[in-house]
């Protein structure tokens, strides 16, 4: 599709301020510039991890967007950033994937980091020395957190860490880890049981198989972790012992939902795009493909689906930049923007006919690029099972009301310098 910039839809004004629309055009001329000419070639060779635009993301400060200025960050907040995946997606999914996934540890510090923690990692992250991954995931255990198997084990001031993670997002090009393992013995609840901790790429014992493309987002490596009794200091632990679970869970919901709605609603626009552009410029009969009431209404559809995630999308992160409750705004824009992008993508598909065939086609990209978005951050039936929690008013966290508090450890304490 055209990676030419277009300003802000009039259905996002309640949502926009003066600077979001300047960061609009800046990450629509950045696409146009540096993601569009290489978007081609990490789709030709998907077996090369793409480092360029990490580089060029972070150079502009791009994952330090949430980040206060204390810490040398754009402290721009989560429409920003929603802003910035969104319209790197809509050239480059992968691009943007490098984004989401470096973002979600950096609000996992924001959140439960000490003061002197983010002192000493977050100005690494906003100079663009610094990227960061998430390692959650196991080879056996999937999503399910309470099957963690990765284990850390206190050695006197240092904690020892073995196991393996997957699915690991900037796994390759990470300079540290937020490894996510199991710090107490059987019979302890989850809830009590984790412990996060800060694992530089270059400590001995720690292990990263060569990159394989996926399906889908070529030139993003999600693989990997090999931890064989990693040892780290004391002040590399994140937040307290125990509260593992925690960490994971916030910035999943916090930031991992909306990243992933972001990245689906970049790849959805994309796609309705190339869609009515090939039916438009299709001649049949005395007019163009566009002019058939049956192709029209197909195309009727996948506008309304994308219209209406978009709303969802920026609504979610609007109310988390008031500081308003909306976990399960969050995860509904998760769950219905891959689901409505997904059905477009699959429209798409059908109305091109055998030209969506072809594998030099630009649309067989989008199509690959939408499935990545439904598996992180849970599955849509995990999505719909939090939803229900929310349906019936059950007592759970609202990791969103928790943001005002939890970003209070980011001031000072009495005895800083």
């Amino acid at each position: 599709m055209s990676a030419a910039p277009t300003a802000p839809p009039p259905s996002l004004r309640p949502y926009l301020t003066a600077r979001h629309d300047l960061l609009w055009q800046e990450a629509d001329a950045f696409a146009a510039e540096h993601i569009a000419p290489r978007a081609a070639r990490m789709e030709a060779a998907p077996g090369k991890v793409e480092r360029k635009a990490a580089d060029l993301m972070a150079a502009r400060g791009w994952f330090a967007v949430t980040v206060p200025a204390t810490f040398g960050g754009l402290d721009a907040g989560h429409v920003a950033r929603t802003i910035l995946i969104h319209r790197i997606a809509r050239v480059s999914a992968a691009a943007a994937a490098i984004l989401q996934a470096t973002l979600i540890p950096v609000g996992a510090l924001l959140h439960f980091a000490t003061y002197e923690q983010k002192g000493r990692w977050l100005p690494r992250v906003a100079d663009g020395s610094l990227l960061l991954s998430i390692a959650v995931t196991e080879p056996l255990a999937g999503g399910h957190i309470g099957g963690m198997a990765t284990t850390a084990e206190r050695a006197g001031h240092e904690w020892v860490i073995t196991g393996s993670k997957i699915h690991i997002g900037n796994s390759h090009l990470a300079d540290a880890h937020l490894v996510v393992a199991r710090s107490a013995g059987p019979g302890v609840s989850t809830s009590q049981a984790l412990t996060a901790f800060m694992v530089e790429a270059d400590r001995p014992g720690l292990f990263i198989p060569r990159y394989q493309a996926a399906l889908g987002l070529h030139g993003f490596s999600a693989g990997r972790l090999d931890l064989d009794h990693v040892r780290v200091p004391e002040d590399a632990m994140v937040g307290e012992v125990g509260q593992g679970l925690a960490v994971a869970q916030s910035s999943s919901i916090l930031y991992g939902r909306s990243n992933l709605a972001a990245v689906s609603l970049g790849i959805h626009e994309a796609v309705v795009n190339t869609t009515t552009t090939r039916l438009k410029t299709r001649p049949r009969y005395r007019g163009t493909l566009s002019d058939l009431p049956v192709l029209r209404d197909r195309i009727g559809a996948m506008e309304a689906r994308l219209r209406a995630g978009r709303i969802l999308a920026y609504q979610a992160v609007h109310l988390l930049d008031q500081g308003l409750p909306c976990d399960a705004d969050l995860i509904n824009s998760k769950y219905l923007g891959h689901q409505w992008a997904a059905q477009s993508a699959q429209d798409a598909m059908e109305l091109h006919g055998a030209h969506a065939l072809d594998g030099a086609y630009v649309l067989q990209r989008f199509w690959r690029d939408i499935q990545h978005t439904y598996p992180p951050a849970g599955t849509g039936e995990v999505q719909r099972i939090r939803l229900a929690d929310a349906a019936f008013d059950e007592d759970h966290i609202q990791w969103s009301e928790r943001l005002a508090a939890e970003a209070a450890w980011a001031r000072p304490g009495p005895t800083a310098a």
